[in-house]
């Protein structure tokens, strides 16, 4: 499936346009308000609502994940807040992103971030990771994460099999708007506002 993700609040007339198109999902941030780019209730509903599906992301700042367990737990029990507030379904997953070139030596701390951030969503919501191919590959492979979203970025142009979504492209226009475009696989933990998980269906189908 083609998706995109961006830090532009998606309207209406926008979400119509990228569903024509051909997208089928849009990944946005769920973070505080304090960022412009946070996802609200009123945008989930209006991607919903155009026939797409929704994909949550946690950034705040590229390095976040380096702090270890420290930064994992407010993130984890501010996601799973948010997430809630939002109406985002149980059994669906929060991507939180490793946005910058990690090294084999960052792998504990961003190991104990992820297991923190897990402790909070209390296994109501699935633990994804976003970063590049050898990244994403260490954290499922240590079980800290159960689902990837790859990014090309830094991936010295291996892909993972392991990936359910890899990101390929960035700074695209589309709709009108700055956009990075991405495809998936299946058992995404993608959702809507009619309640329904993605990831829930992929792997009970």
């Amino acid at each position: 499936m083609k998706g995109i993700d961006c830090s532009t609040r998606i309207s209406a007339t926008v979400a119509k346009q990228l569903k024509e198109t051909g997208y089928g999902f849009i990944a946005r941030y769920l973070v505080p308000d304090k960022y412009s780019k946070h996802l609200t209730a009123e945008e989930a509903k209006i991607i919903s609502d155009s026939g797409m599906d929704i994909l949550s992301v946690w950034e705040t700042t590229a390095r976040r994940a380096s702090g270890g367990g420290s930064t994992g737990q407010p993130d984890g029990a501010t996601a799973f807040q948010l997430a809630r507030e939002i109406g985002q379904p149980e059994g669906s997953a929060v991507y939180f992103a490793v946005d910058y070139d990690a090294h084999p030596a960052d792998y504990d701390a961003i190991e104990r971030y992820l297991r923190a951030v897990g402790a909070q969503l209390k296994g109501k919501y699935i633990v994804g990771v976003y970063g590049s191919h050898d990244m994403v590959e260490e954290m499922l492979r240590r079980g800290a994460a159960k689902t990837a979203w790859q990014t090309y970025a830094w991936s010295g142009g291996m892909k993972s099999a392991k990936a359910n979504v890899y990101q390929y492209k960035n700074g695209v226009t589309v709709a009108g708007i700055e956009v990075d475009l991405n495809e998936s696989y299946g058992g995404e933990g993608f959702w809507n506002m009619a309640g329904r998980s993605k990831m829930i269906d992929n792997i009970t189908s």
